[in-house]
């Protein structure tokens, strides 16, 4: 079978770049201890209930279904499984989880062994997630399988002529939890009825991160108390190009800067392009702070603490394959920018709809945006609590997944 024969061939290929790769040679290593780490850590006569995510986004989404789980139905063990090793690396130590490990390849052989030694109750599999072999083992085990957060375009593979395999395994869940009414159609199409529109559980996720919001003292004496700050997030550079024009020419405003790539090059190339005062983050102090006009956020983990300090917000990534999370700032009521490259992200669709979000094509467009902001004060405050109400009215997908479950 062809699926089969690809996942043979991406193992084969993961084990070919580990000597050269430090990503490929992480995964492997969490691969090989995986079955010992398991058969360690369950517990028998417990019951697991099984979350599957792919990365740290998904994750993310997953997380406060995973949370709400735990603090109402505290007799289950919640086992955390990543494909990926930037989701796994950073979350192996996460609280809300008693057990969390890699996903072996899905393989029918590693399949039944994992299930074997897992023995989940039910599983959950956040949003993109969709293996075959997986999900046709555990609907043969009758465990109750469902798909959070997903949603589903008419390009899928799902909904083209040649694409009859991957809809049987749509038919293996119990339940589709899908984002928009779009989806549950697509979705009707083809014969799959077991779905519900329960939104996107980031609303709820991104909330929760607002409510948790870090204090950071230094970020904040960098502001200052009127200063105009715009805050750009996950940057690449042709985002920078753009931001880093207008700033050089602005001496009235601030800029926080937390690029996508933390690593010297990026960082040096960063600083090459500015024509103001600067200071890294982690050289920061008490005394340099306040001498800068641009502030570098040169480590992990502080991002969606950030935005809070912000009048206006970037997103990174419109000019490559796509933006990243727009929701960790418009939750703040604060007006979100990004480049062209959106088309992919609904969240970002909604929200230049509601005209909490405006995407920008060259400098130029960012240019007129900017001044116009700075100008008109009331035109950014309608645009910012135009997008902290797209959030906070969108909320709500965790507590309609949890009633439709039987614990």
């Amino acid at each position: 079978m062809l699926y089969n024969l690809a996942i043979v061939i991406y193992d084969l290929l993961v084990h070919f770049a580990a000597p050269f790769s430090r990503k490929p040679r992480k995964m492997m290593k969490g691969h090989w201890v995986v079955y010992e780490l398991l058969r360690q850590q369950v517990e028998k006569g417990e019951q697991y209930i099984w979350f599957h995510a792919a990365s740290l986004g998904e994750f993310e989404q997953g997380r406060p279904l995973i949370e709400m789980i735990r603090e109402k139905y505290p007799d289950y063990k919640i086992l955390l499984t990543f494909f990926s090793p930037s989701g796994y690396e950073v979350r192996k130590h996460y609280r809300g989880a008693d057990i969390v490990c890699y996903l072996p390849f899905d393989k029918p052989r590693n399949v039944k062994k994992f299930l074997d030694i897992a023995n989940p109750c039910m599983a959950f599999f956040i949003k993109y997630e969709f293996w075959k072999n997986y999900l046709d083992e555990l609907h043969k085990r009758r465990i109750p399988v469902y798909s959070v957060s997903s949603i589903f375009r008419r390009d899928q593979i799902f909904f083209k002529w040649y694409g009859g395999t991957y809809r049987n395994v749509l038919k293996d869940f119990d339940h589709l939890f899908v984002q928009n009414e779009a989806s549950k159609r697509y979705l009707s199409k083809i014969g799959i009825c077991r779905v519900t529109v329960v939104g996107d559980t980031r609303f709820d996720r991104v909330l929760q991160i607002r409510e948790e919001a870090k204090d950071l003292p230094l970020v904040k004496m960098f502001k200052g108390d009127n200063a105009f700050t715009f805050v750009a997030g996950s940057s690449w550079g042709p985002d920078e190009d753009l931001f880093l024009e207008y700033f050089n020419t602005h001496p009235e405003m601030k800029l926080i800067i937390a690029p996508h790539v933390i690593d010297e090059n990026h960082l040096v190339e960063i600083i090459s392009k500015l024509k103001r005062p600067y200071v890294r983050y982690t050289r920061a102090d008490e005394k340099n702070v306040l001498k800068v006009d641009c502030l570098i956020i040169d480590c992990f983990g502080l991002l969606s603490s950030i935005y809070r300090y912000g009048e206006v917000a970037y997103i990174g990534g419109g000019f490559g394959v796509g933006i990243h999370n727009t929701l960790e700032a418009a939750v703040y009521g604060i007006p979100v920018i990004f480049g062209p490259k959106y088309q992919k992200f609904m969240e970002a669709i909604r929200l230049l709809e509601a005209k909490g979000a405006y995407s920008i094509k060259d400098y130029h467009e960012l240019k007129t945006l900017l001044d116009r902001f700075q100008a008109d004060d009331v035109f950014m405050r309608e645009t910012g609590a135009n997008a902290g109400y797209y959030v906070t009215s969108n909320a709500g997908a965790t507590e309609k997944i949890m009633h439709m479950i039987n614990f």
